[in-house]
C-alpha cells in the first residue's frame, strides 16, 4: 500500500487527517525571561504525553508568554501527539481534557464536528503507533510534522461507530489503569509490612510486635525481638557461597539447562524456559545442580545496582546448573526458611551492606567473604514459617493482580486489532442502544 492508504484491510472509506481535522504545533517562550514564566496558562512538553489521559499539565507560561511565543492554547477534546522526544515519546498519543498550549515538540490534533470523534483517533493512532513513528521525516530516524500528521491517512466509520469504538476501548484502557494503580498500592503495603516482618516479627499470638508491648535488644542489625539470635550468612547455609560454572562457547547450546542472569525475571524467580545449555559432566551437575529454594546472587553486573541481587529457586523441571557470575546459597532447612531468607537479602539494609562491599573495575562484583560476614535475623523455626506465610500471602496478591493485568492488556491488544481494522464491528452495539432508546 502507498503512504496515502492506510496498511490494513478494513471496510470504510478513507481520509487524510488534515481533511477531517487541525493540527496544532506549539512553541516555547524565551526561557531568559521570567515574566514569560509561571502565569496561568498550561504549557505542554512531550514527556507529558505518557500520562494517556491529560486533565492538567505541570508547567504554566503567562499571557505575555503565550503572545511572545507561536504557542497557541486549543480547546478541549483534543490528542496531544509527541513530534520528538528520547526513547519511545515521538510518536505517542494522549487525550487531552483540558485546554492548554504545548512546546514545539507536542501537536494538538482536534477533529471536526461530525466527522471524527477525538478518542477514536487517540485509540487509532495509539494502534498505529508504529507506523506513525516510520513515518518521521529522515527516514524515521527525525521527528514528526505537521504536514506528516495532516497526511495521515484514517479509516472513518460513521462517528456514532466511532464513538461506540473508542467507548469500548477507553472502558479497557480504565481497567487497565485501575489495575496497575492497585499493584502500586499493594508494593507500597507489601514494602512496609516487609520491613515490620524483618525487624519486629510476628509474636506468637499471631501479632506484629510493638516496642511498646514486648521487649527488644541490641543487635548488629540494629533493635531485635530478645527472642531472636543474630548470625553470620555463612552460619544459616548447609556450605559457604559457591561460584557456579564457565563455560566455553563451544560448549553452549546443547545438554543440561544453565541458568544465566538473563532468565531472571521482574519478580526475582527464574524463568526456566529462558535458561541457555551447556554440556556439564555428571559431576559438575552434582556440584553446581540447582534445587527448590536454593539462592543465586548476582556476583558480577554491569552496574552497581545489579550487584548482590537474589533469585530464589523454584523447583527446576529438569537438572540445571548455574552461571560462573552468581553465587550460590543453600539454606540450611534447620536453621533458616529460604523465602525469609531471600526476603532478607532483597531488603534495604542488606541491600546497603552489600553495595558498601562492592568492588568496582571494568565491572561491579561482590566476593564470598563480604556476603559471608552479612549479620542475619534467625527468629524460632515456628516464627519463621509464620513470616513466610504471612510474605507469601503478600506475594500472592500482588502476582494474582499482575495476572490481571497482563490479561487485560491482551484483552485490549486484540480488541484493538478486530475494532479498528472492522474484523468485529459494534454496529450490534449500536442497534441495541436504538432499541432500548426508542
Amino acid at each position: 500500500m502507498s503512504e496515502s492508504s492506510v496498511p490494513f484491510r478494513h471496510p470504510w472509506p478513507e481520509r487524510m487527517f488534515g481533511e477531517v481535522g487541525s493540527v496544532t504545533v506549539g512553541g516555547t517562550p524565551s526561557t531568559s525571561v521570567p515574566e514569560f514564566w509561571g502565569g496561568a496558562i498550561p504549557w505542554m512538553a512531550s514527556g507529558d504525553v505518557h500520562s494517556r489521559v491529560i486533565d492538567d499539565v505541570p508547567t504554566r507560561i503567562s499571557g505575555l508568554g503565550l503572545r511572545h511565543s507561536s504557542s497557541k492554547v486549543v480547546d478541549p477534546p483534543s490528542v496531544a501527539v509527541a513530534l520528538a522526544g528520547q526513547g519511545r515519546t515521538r510518536g505517542t498519543a494522549a487525550y487531552v481534557r483540558c485546554a492548554l498550549c504545548t512546546n514545539q515538540s507536542v501537536a494538538l490534533l482536534k477533529g471536526n464536528p461530525g466527522e471524527l470523534d477525538a478518542e477514536y483517533l487517540l485509540h487509532n493512532l495509539s494502534f498505529r503507533y508504529s507506523e506513525l513513528r516510520s513515518r518521521s521525516a529522515g527516514g524515521g530516524r527525525a521527528g514528526l510534522t505537521k504536514t506528516i500528521l495532516n497526511q495521515f491517512p484514517l479509516p472513518l466509520p460513521a462517528v456514532p461507530e466511532q464513538s461506540k469504538i473508542a467507548e469500548v476501548l477507553s472502558a479497557m484502557a480504565r481497567a487497565i489503569e485501575e489495575t496497575e494503580a492497585l499493584i502500586v498500592k499493594q508494593q507500597r503495603i507489601k514494602t512496609g509490612l516487609t520491613q515490620d516482618l524483618l525487624t519486629r516479627g510476628i509474636d506468637e499470638n499471631g501479632n506484629l510486635r510493638s516496642q511498646k508491648t514486648h521487649k527488644f535488644k541490641e543487635s548488629p542489625l540494629g533493635r531485635i525481638p530478645v527472642e531472636w539470635n543474630c548470625m553470620k550468612l555463612h552460619q544459616v547455609l548447609v556450605q559457604r557461597p559457591r561460584n557456579g560454572l564457565y563455560k566455553a562457547a563451544s560448549l553452549i547450546g546443547r545438554g543440561t539447562l544453565l541458568v544465566g542472569q538473563t532468565s531472571f525475571t521482574q519478580d526475582r524467580r527464574l524463568d526456566f524456559s529462558l535458561c541457555r545449555r551447556a554440556v556439564v559432566s555428571p559431576s559438575e551437575i552434582e556440584t553446581f545442580g540447582l534445587v527448590f529454594g536454593d539462592i543465586l546472587v548476582t556476583r558480577v553486573f554491569a552496574t552497581v545496582e545489579g550487584i548482590g541481587q537474589p533469585v530464589l529457586v523454584d523447583s527446576p523441571p529438569e537438572p540445571a546448573v548455574y552461571e560462573s557470575n552468581m553465587l550460590l546459597l543453600r539454606p540450611s532447612a534447620s536453621m533458616i526458611d529460604s523465602l525469609l531468607l531471600f526476603t532478607w537479602l532483597r531488603s534495604e539494609a542488606t541491600r546497603r551492606r552489600v553495595l558498601r562491599s562492592a568492588n568496582a573495575s571494568n565491572q561491579v562484583s561482590v566476593n564470598q567473604a563480604a556476603l559471608n560476614s552479612l549479620p542475619v535475623p534467625v527468629p524460632s523455626f515456628s516464627e519463621q514459617k509464620r513470616i513466610s506465610q504471612a510474605l507469601g500471602q503478600l506475594d500472592a496478591a500482588v502476582r494474582c493482580t499482575d495476572v490481571t493485568l497482563q490479561k487485560l492488556r491482551l484483552l485490549k491488544t486484540g480488541l484493538m486489532q478486530d475494532l479498528l481494522t472492522g474484523n468485529r464491528r459494534v454496529t450490534a452495539l449500536l442497534e441495541q442502544r436504538e432499541e432500548v432508546t426508542t
